[in-house]
């Protein structure tokens, strides 16, 4: 059968610019998947998708008029209930063969064919295959269906009496088989041939297509559209990067506005504005943040990272003589820098310490309480921290940090751009005359923000930001508001992988357990507050093995080490590395195997086995000839586990292993005398012990 490329698209009001591109991309998968489930496309068909501020399009490549015909084997009933005793069908049985448009003629061709249970009737035949008519109906009709729109608008249709619901308005319809128009309809449209160009700088009005293919070269020819986001996309970054090489600068990287951007226009033309010098007085992050998120601009850089005075915009029209344009939009964000140049003037004139009576005003959680009470508690946590990892002097510069982290809160310009929170408390330290510790750890203490970011500049921070996360963690935890599936309103995964960064980055001596007992007592006193004795450990530990698996470790590598529950997660590294070097080991599969054997020989014992053994009762040549050994290996693997060379504590085990395979060969464990039997488990406990504190090996067994 012939086929054809195939056109669709929605021609509507302007739509959400945040969620065009997952719009224009559900809308095409789901055309081409209903219509590959119908068989109207081939196994060499492909689709390609097309998304504009005002339409949903999609390209797809060998389809066909009409599905081609396929054998179906339709159960019907029990013969029982189909057939009488006669052998002539019942009313019920022909009631099923019309609803599939056949008749009593078919019924001696019925196949019969027992179900397991019972005698049933099978009616062989052969489907026609869809037409595209019918099939691009329910694939649109699917596709609208399944668009991830959050909230949908009610409007009339031009009738003046029915009304639809869709994200936005639809004014057209376009669905072109080759050059043929496929009768469809939808949102009280019928398909045509026609679309729209761009409102003001089109050649021609309507747009009349003339085949499928044509479809993206006539609307940019006649219509002065970019129809697909990547090409539009692409069309702006070319552009920016050439505005910006003219001036001998560089155009901030951010790919959420660029997508947002291209979402806002149909054809893209991007020029350079500027505004008054006096402005780059305020920190640049406000400069840049109110440019991007309220003017969707995109600010100059110079080479050393600095903001310039100078930014590009990406207009939607392209005039012969721009400088109209130009001269709006200068008028237009003056207003915006100048506010921002307003709230850090005002912010100014009080310090940060004078704000923190203002913070016990501030609701945190109903049940934790204010954001005083939290600054308490974060402050009592980075001092115990503190005066472990640097004494008195460290623990009160961490104090001072955390006591005033919170403060800029309270400032007019957090308050308007609350994104800048912590980089607007750096800057208002400075200004307080307080040193660049202070500072630089107030500003880094919601560190890392996001997976990749950078860690605290200095000690004092990474203590503060720990303290901070901790605080979360355990506060949320012990309230009963742990995450579930993927909903995780406080961003408590980010935190726990915040604080694995910091903890195995950071090399930080601290034991997992201590931290969170410490952030436990900062909640004394706190009714609603329960201790999580297990919940939150194994949630950070689970962060911490997904962590890991990223970064290439194996399943196995990582359970072996994280089963014994290491305190220092800065050792986690060298423990995988020895772990892996371990398993390279020749010797590596028959310890684990055996190490395995040992685990559950000693789960069966009631009670507890200690690790000792006496050598008088050693019978057998072959648990004298272990005993022998682990006298020499385990005080070798120990004193390298102790310096921290776990490689060296695991490779000096591999000399157990001839003679712990002749243990298991040669010797009853179980043996009928109890002082026998007790002893040669304590020597199992012995090597289990001695196998152990790395990582358990029995995990790398097959």
């Amino acid at each position: 059968m012939s086929t054809k490329n195939l056109l669709v698209e929605l021609f509507v009001e302007e739509l959400p610019p945040k969620a065009l591109k997952k719009l224009g991309e559900a809308f095409s998968t789901t055309l081409f998947d209903t219509l590959s489930a119908q068989g109207l496309t081939s196994a060499g068909s492909a689709v390609t998708p097309f998304a504009s501020p005002r339409r949903l399009a999609a390209h797809i490549s060998n389809v066909a008029s009409q599905a081609a015909d396929k054998p179906v084997s339709q159960k019907l009933m029990p013969v029982s209930v189909g057939l009488d005793a006669n052998g002539q069908a019942t009313p019920a049985l022909l009631k099923k063969l019309a609803a599939l448009g056949a008749d009593a003629s078919v019924v001696p061709a019925l196949k019969r064919e027992n179900d397991g249970k019972a005698d049933v009737l099978f009616l062989d035949i052969v489907m026609p295959g869809a037409k595209l008519a019918e099939g691009l109906q329910k694939a649109l009709d699917e596709a609208l269906a399944k668009l991830p729109i959050p909230k949908v608008m009610t409007y009339q249709l031009d009738d003046g009496w029915s009304s639809v619901n869709f994200v936005r308005p639809a004014h057209g319809l376009v669905a072109l088989h080759g050059a043929d128009v496929v009768s469809i309809s939808t949102l009280g449209l019928a398909s045509s041939n026609v679309t729209q160009g761009h409102r003001f700088e089109a050649t021609k009005h309507p747009v009349v297509l003339k085949d499928a293919d044509s479809y993206a070269e006539q609307l940019k020819t006649e219509g002065a559209v970019i129809a697909s986001f990547e090409a539009r996309r692409a069309e702006i970054v070319r552009q920016l990067t050439e505005a910006a090489a003219k001036q001998g600068l560089k155009p901030i990287e951010d790919e959420a506005l660029l997508d947002e951007v291209t979402a806002l226009v149909e054809r893209p033309n991007v020029l350079l504005g500027q505004f008054e010098t006096e402005f780059l007085e305020v920190p640049q992050e406000c400069l840049i943040l109110t440019m991007k998120a309220n003017q969707k601009y995109f600010p100059l850089l110079d080479a050393s990272g600095k903001l310039t005075n100078k930014f590009l915009i990406v207009s939607n029209i392209s005039p012969a003589d721009a400088s109209a344009v130009i001269g709006g939009n200068e008028r237009v964000v003056r207003p915006r820098l100048a506010d921002a140049k307003f709230f850090f003037d005002q912010d100014r004139k009080k310090t940060l310490e004078s704000r923190i009576g203002g913070l016990d005003k501030v609701v945190y959680h109903n049940k934790l309480g204010t954001q005083g009470e939290r600054m308490e508690r974060v402050r009592a946590i980075a001092k115990a921290i503190g005066q472990q990892l640097g004494g008195d002097a460290l623990a009160t510069s961490a104090d001072k940090a955390a006591q005033l982290a919170k403060t800029d809160l309270l400032t007019d310009m957090v308050g308007e751009f609350p994104e800048l929170q912590g980089i607007m408390g750096g800057y208002y330290a400075r200004n307080d005359g307080l040193s660049d510790e202070i500072a630089d750890a107030i500003e880094d203490h919601y560190k890392p923000r996001f997976a990749g970011d950078t860690l605290p500049r200095s000690q004092t921070g990474i203590i503060v930001a720990l303290a901070d996360k901790l605080e979360t963690l355990a506060g949320m935890f012990g309230i009963g508001q742990i995450p579930t599936g993927d909903k995780d309103p406080f961003a408590l995964r980010r935190h726990a992988l915040g604080v694995i960064r910091m903890l195995t980055e950071g090399h930080l001596n601290l034991s997992l357990n201590q931290l969170l007992e410490t952030a436990a007592i900062a909640f004394k006193g706190i009714a609603e507050f329960q201790p999580s004795e297990a919940a939150l450990p194994d949630f950070i530990y689970d962060r911490l093995s997904g962590n890991l698996r990223e970064q290439g470790y194996t399943p196995q590598q990582i359970d072996a080490v994280l089963s014994q529950r290491p305190q220092q997660l800065a050792d986690i590294g060298k423990r995988l590395e020895a772990v892996s070097a371990f398993a390279a080991l020749p010797e590596a599969e028959s310890l684990a195997a055996a190490n395995k054997r040992v685990g559950n020989i000693l789960k069966k014992v009631e009670g507890t086995v200690e690790a000792k053994v006496n050598p008088a009762l050693l019978q057998e040549a072959a648990e004298k000839a272990l005993n022998d050994a682990l006298a020499t290996v385990a005080p070798q693997a120990n004193t390298a586990f102790e310096q921290g060379d776990y490689t060296g504590s695991l490779k000096a085990l591999a000399a157990l292993r001839a003679p712990v395979d002749a243990f298991f060969d040669d010797v009853m464990v179980n043996a009928e005398d109890p002082a026998l039997r007790a002893n040669r488990l304590g020597m199992l406990a012995t090597l289990h012990q001695a196998m152990n504190r790395v990582a358990d090996l029995s995990k790398l067994a097959a």
